[in-house]
């Protein structure tokens, strides 16, 4: 009988170890004649690696998972390390979060999508905005010109924000923004737009992304310098830990250091190293981790390499859990335990055959959730030419809505759990990520990494590899650099956003500073900008700025004349 395939359970605890050792024997003896048989025959001109790049095996065995200790490397669903999952129930108890990333134009005309999607089963909100709202300036501010409503929604006071959420009952739907340089501005226009919805923070429930280290590595959607911002950041963990304790904080990004060209492995180890490094910059302001740990968040990027993605997302959970409690004191499994959102892949998009866009779409789609994520958004396949119509984004919808109901694959936590190359994959990822941890420290730090250039350095040479490897058609993308169609393509519907935006975002501003109260707005300004000078927690008289309508450029420039701006070294 061979042994490949005939159940050896690797750490299981029955079975004496010289039976056992016999077993392994025997099995290398099989798996070494059989290299030299696989070594003889014919293979295909391929690079056999994975889209890190990283060699893959032609087969795997017992042999490659044998240090694997089921109780200490995996455990059961909603128990530590919670490599299988942080739910006891997994998706039988709770279907993960139908999350739409959506914004454009007016917060009106936003509003009306965000009506769209949930009338039609999406069962969170996630809102994208414009560039001049991720960089803090208003609609009207002359760094706005051309950019108003083109690659999110126009946000530049309370008012807008009262108008993006109108009809829309802000105690009961879960919210995320992806916003990270002026993330508290934005939170606390939505609390105050709770408040006048007559909701308080205590009962809102979402998450700000307000990730602020990764902008330094890869997206550059920054206001101040790095400490001033990291002291933002704890600011908010601290006010959020009071009085909005059902609010994710924060939500440290992957997907932005993937998208700027990074490995699966460097996701992974950098955005945990940023994910330790606000930990520690919460313990060190005197907060107890137990008190703000369980309401950090993850946001992972879900690419091609369809067994790579599940690992990473196993190894995270795992990694996180043992740091949490090991290395971070951390007593509360709510704290060792990695909650996350995760978004297929916009890099992977490709212009030209848009239509392959749905099938790279649905099984990033299947990877995030065999890796067991909480929330899920999937592109809509003319994401990479436009914003999405609402024929596309409602297809990317469904893409995720038949995943859960017409698949079965939510029936079973981790089912891909004990499979040979999946375990050796994990715990590759994870000795990588480990290793890189090392690194970081050997540079200085996160902070000192980011300073100096070398994060930045690591995620381009990443990227280079990358594009030499298409370029060169050692790797292909179906559509691009093979199977490549002659006729002309076939054009689909495309959402076009005009310079209406900014002529109505400006009419608003005008009326909104024509009609408040601008000398209690100049008072709240500057209670906030003497918060900043006394080094105290800026987050309620931001707040108390925000309810008296004052603009999100006034807020960003009243700390900026205390903080000062950052400006990005030149590394390469």
């Amino acid at each position: 009988m061979s042994v490949i395939g005939s159940g050896l359970e690797v750490g299981s605890p029955g079975g004496a170890d010289a039976d056992r050792e016999r077993e392994l024997e025997a099995l290398r003896r099989e798996v070494a004649a059989w290299r030299e048989r696989y070594r003889t025959g014919e293979l295909r001109d391929v690079d056999f690696t994975g889209a890190s790049s990283r060699p893959v095996a032609p087969l795997y065995t017992p042999l490659d998972a044998q240090d694997l200790d089921y109780g200490r490397d995996l455990g059961l669903p909603g128990r530590y390390p919670f490599t299988r999952g942080i739910h006891d129930t997994g998706y039988r108890g709770r279907l993960w979060t139908m999350r739409q990333f959506s914004g454009f134009g007016t917060a009106q005309e936003t509003n009306a999508r965000y009506k769209f999607l949930l009338g039609r089963g999406q069962t969170g909100l996630s809102v994208a905005f414009d560039f001049p709202t991720l960089m803090g300036y208003d609609s009207d501010h002359p760094r706005s010109l051309g950019e108003v409503g083109k690659c999110g929604v126009a946000i530049s006071s309370l008012a807008d924000m009262e108008t993006l959420f109108g009809g829309i009952p802000l105690g009961e739907v879960s919210t995320s923004m992806t916003i990270n340089g002026p993330a508290a501005m934005l939170f606390c226009f939505y609390v105050a737009a709770a408040e006048r919805q007559g909701v308080p923070a205590e009962r809102l429930r979402g998450t700000v992304q307000n990730d602020i280290l990764k902008e330094y590595m890869a997206q550059h959607a920054w206001i101040y310098g790095v400490e001033a911002a990291l002291k933002i950041i704890v600011d908010l963990f601290e006010w959020g830990s009071v009085h909005a304790p059902q609010w994710n904080t924060i939500s440290i990004s992957g997907y932005h250091i993937r998208e700027a060209g990074a490995t699966a492995a460097q996701e992974l180890a950098f955005t945990l190293a940023n994910g330790f490094t606000y930990v520690e910059r919460g313990i060190a302001r005197g907060l107890d981790v137990d008190a703000f740990a369980p309401r950090l968040s993850y946001f992972w990027d879900i690419h091609n390499d369809f067994f790579e993605e599940i690992a990473k997302l196993r190894a995270a959970r795992r990694i996180w859990a043992r740091h949490m409690r090991e290395r971070y004191g951390a007593t509360s499994p709510r704290s060792w335990t990695m909650r996350f959102h995760s978004q297929t892949a916009g890099v992977t998009l490709t212009a030209q055959q848009p239509m392959n866009n749905v099938v790279r779409v649905a099984y990033q789609a299947l990877a995030a959730v065999l890796g067991g994520t909480q929330s899920l958004h999937t592109n809509s396949m003319d994401e990479t030419l436009a914003l999405p119509t609402e024929q596309a984004v409602q297809l990317a919808l469904r893409t995720q809505q038949i995943l859960a109901f017409e698949s079965g694959v939510p029936n079973v936590s981790d089912p891909l759990g004990g499979s040979y190359y999946l375990e050796a994959l994990t715990r590759q990822l994870e000795d990588e990520a480990e290793a890189t941890f090392a690194e970081i420290e050997r540079v200085g730090g996160v902070v000192r990494g980011i300073e100096t250039g070398w994060f930045q350095r690591q995620i381009a040479q990443s990227a280079s590899r990358y594009q030499r490897e298409m370029e060169t058609r050692r790797r292909i993308v179906v559509g691009v650099n093979d199977f490549v169609v002659d006729e002309p393509e076939v054009p689909i519907p495309l959402l076009r956003i005009g310079e209406e935006a900014a002529e109505e975002q400006g009419r608003r501003l005008a009326e909104l500073r024509r009609t408040r109260d601008g000398d209690l707005v100049r008072r709240r300004l500057d209670a906030l900008a003497e918060a900043a000078r006394q080094d105290r927690n800026v987050i309620p008289p931001m707040l108390d700025a925000a309810r008296a309508y004052a603009t999100l450029f006034e807020i960003r420039e009243a700390l900026e004349n205390v903080y000062g701006a950052y400006r990005e070294p030149i590394f390469f």
